[in-house]
């Protein structure tokens, strides 16, 4: 899973130009924050954590103040994206010491500060979402390529309470085609919950089906 929420280069833990190959510590932290993200969105907990706390020893273990930040920078979206409340405090306790200014409008961006952070310094595709009016900020879901900041800016409209119907369906189908179980049993309840306060009974019988079925696979233990 080759995404980062589209910090790959904000991130700079393997680097985005030629040159020298970068140092252990860097290639490892790269592989392990994805390995956490791999983990996390599939609801293998235990597993997820472990590898984020590998990837915390390789750049803390390199004095690295910065990119240990962005780990938990990438951990807090990653948890945002699921709808699990989190204040990025370690973060900020790191960015405080070494602050940089893109990493802090990415920060603001997660904390839903968009009066006041810099749209310019945002990864392209989440600038759009700040600058729509916030009536028609669901019809930008669509148009965002990568399926786990599409599934962000949804879990962001929600927490602001700007999302409709149309901005479950489009986290449900992007968790769906990802097999990211965590995200898509959370937004299946959630639809749930629509349809039981419209009276669905059709609807609510389809969603428990579904919501079976992903609870069921999360019973069963991660591969070896």
């Amino acid at each position: 899973m080759r995404t980062l929420l589209a910090l790959a280069c904000l991130v700079a833990l393997t680097g985005c130009s030629g040159g020298p190959p970068p140092p252990d510590w860097k290639t490892d932290a790269a592989d392990l924050i994805e390995r956490y993200q791999k983990h996390a969105l599939l609801g293998e907990n235990t597993l997820a954590e472990r590898y984020f706390q590998q990837a915390v020893t390789a750049t803390g273990g390199a004095g690295r103040v910065t990119e240990t930040a962005r780990l938990w920078l990438v951990r807090c979206a990653t948890r945002r994206a699921m709808l699990i409340d989190d204040a990025c405090a370690e973060y900020a306790e790191l960015a405080a010491i070494a602050p940089n200014a893109a990493d802090h409008a990415y920060y603001q961006f997660l904390a839903l500060r968009w009066d006041a952070l810099n749209v310019a310094l945002l990864p392209s595709q989440h600038r759009d979402l700040v600058r729509t009016p916030a009536e028609r900020r669901p019809e930008t879901l669509s148009r965002i390529a990568d399926p786990l900041a599409r599934l962000l800016d949804a879990s962001l409209l929600v927490i602001r309470q700007e999302a409709d119907a149309a901005t479950l369906e489009v986290a449900v189908e992007t968790a769906s085609e990802r097999g990211w179980r965590q995200p898509l049993l959370t937004y299946l309840k959630l639809q749930q919950e629509q349809a039981a306060a419209q009276g669905n009974l059709t609807e609510q019988a389809r969603l428990a089906r579904r919501i079976r079925l992903v609870e069921q696979s999360l019973l069963l233990p991660p591969p070896k």
